[in-house]
């Protein structure tokens, strides 16, 4: 799709694609070892379910004694917020947050991600000026708003996760040993 430059969806555009080289060059070298340290005694991590797979779960508050997440579970959480947008706003909106699952291992991650990444620019790409400035696809997170509020979300979601995962790799770097 050629968009106009001065567009509101191509500027969202180019900042997702910021948003995607900052990510990308924390995950590009991201391994499971990274993904399954724990930074803290109290911390975000991923569990296992009944079955074996490893998910993430929401804490009961925000208060900072909870700890900060653990890499794995700032991957978690991407592909659920990404996944969730994906099939609330443009699939059948009956995913829930207990069926999405980590890959198990970095390399699964990171296909995971540039599958989703994939699916949210044709679908988003796809879209007709009526379509981004109306609210009917605006289902999860946000309702009621243009779907461009959606995209704007997207990004600034994208952005502090590439942020948290950067941040998690900094203090990995140094951990002792």
């Amino acid at each position: 799709m050629s968009l106009p430059r001065n567009s509101a969806i191509a500027a969202l555009l180019r900042q997702f694609d910021t948003a995607w080289q900052l990510l990308d060059y924390h995950t590009q070298t991201l391994t499971t070892d990274i993904c399954l340290w724990r930074p803290a005694g109290c911390t975000l991590h991923l569990v296992q379910d009944e079955n074996g797979r490893l998910t993430g779960r929401f804490p009961e508050s925000e208060a900072y004694d909870i700890g900060p997440p653990s890499p794995g579970w700032i991957c978690w959480h991407m592909l659920f917020w990404w996944k969730m947008t994906l099939n609330h706003n443009f699939g059948d909106g009956k995913l829930v947050p207990e069926a999405i699952f980590w890959p198990g291992d970095a390399d699964g991650f990171r296909a995971a991600l540039l599958s989703l990444r994939a699916d949210w620019l044709r679908a988003v790409e796809g879209l007709r000026a009526e379509q981004l400035a109306g609210t009917d696809l605006s289902k999860w997170p946000l309702t009621d708003c243009p779907f461009t509020d959606i995209v704007g979300w997207v990004n600034v979601e994208l952005t502090k996760n590439a942020a948290e995962l950067g941040y998690a790799r900094f203090l990995y770097a140094v951990r002792p040993r």
